[in-house]
């Protein structure tokens, strides 16, 4: 079976439902026969490159709220983050365009190092205080995923490198439908969209693997949505 995970790096849902989907996949009996992919979205497509602003700022301007009213919608996914085992930092964080670590992600793809690096670039976005907008950031996060570093510096100052894959991915996201990510295609049969709980992915990843439908569609689950929303503000 094969799974493709379309999501972004700015995505906190993302990273927390791809903690949810790989305890779900533990629980799944086949789950040594899953064939996991990765697939490029952009929240942000037409934000300018090599400009970033702080998350909460960012929160605060979109949503008409407060800076403390924006430190709250971060608390509130920090804390969902940290049900899941993960860190998460709610201020300190930089939002910006993503476009140039996805090309380095199908970079990392091609020499079969994608996860890792996709591990790496979510700890550094979410957990540490790096920011993934920094070029030397993303040169490094690639050498401690095992790229080459001359090769990964190529990629990142030669804007045409995979960036027709990373355009490929989302044009299929269009396709499929994906309207909010984390978005799950198993088998290119089955959509589910959100970072689940970890019950509802291995529920349906053994509806997949029987060949039934999956039941119905999956109860909303928190998305980033493409204009970047990823927080629902607090009431």
């Amino acid at each position: 079976m094969r799974v493709e995970i379309w999501s972004d790096i700015a995505c906190p849902w993302c990273y927390i439902g791809k903690a949810r989907f790989t305890k779900g996949l533990a629980e799944f009996a086949h789950r040594d026969e899953v064939e996991v992919v990765f697939r490029s979205f952009e929240l942000d497509p037409g934000g300018p490159k090599g400009v970033t602003a702080p998350v909460v700022e960012m929160l605060a301007r979109k949503y008409g709220r407060t800076l403390d009213e924006a430190r709250g919608m971060e608390e509130h996914v920090a804390a969902s983050a940290r049900a899941e085992g993960l860190t998460y930092r709610p201020e300190g964080r930089d939002h910006g365009n993503t476009f140039d670590i996805h090309r380095l992600l199908h970079l990392a793809d091609a020499r079969g190092r994608q996860e890792e690096l996709l591990d790496l670039a979510y700890r550094a976005n979410f957990a540490e205080e790096r920011s993934v907008f920094d070029p030397e950031v993303m040169v490094a996060l690639a050498v401690e995923a095992g790229l080459d570093e001359a090769e990964a510096r190529a990629v990142l100052a030669d804007g045409s490198a995979y960036a027709d894959e990373v355009r490929a991915d989302e044009r299929e996201a269009a396709e499929l439908g994906a309207n909010a990510v984390p978005f799950f295609v198993l088998d290119r049969r089955y959509g589910i969209s959100g970072g689940q709980p970890a019950e509802v992915f291995t529920r349906a990843l053994e509806q997949a693997w029987a060949g039934r439908e999956v039941e119905g569609p999956a109860p909303a689950a928190d998305a980033c949505e493409p204009d970047g929303s990823c927080a629902v503000p607090q009431v």
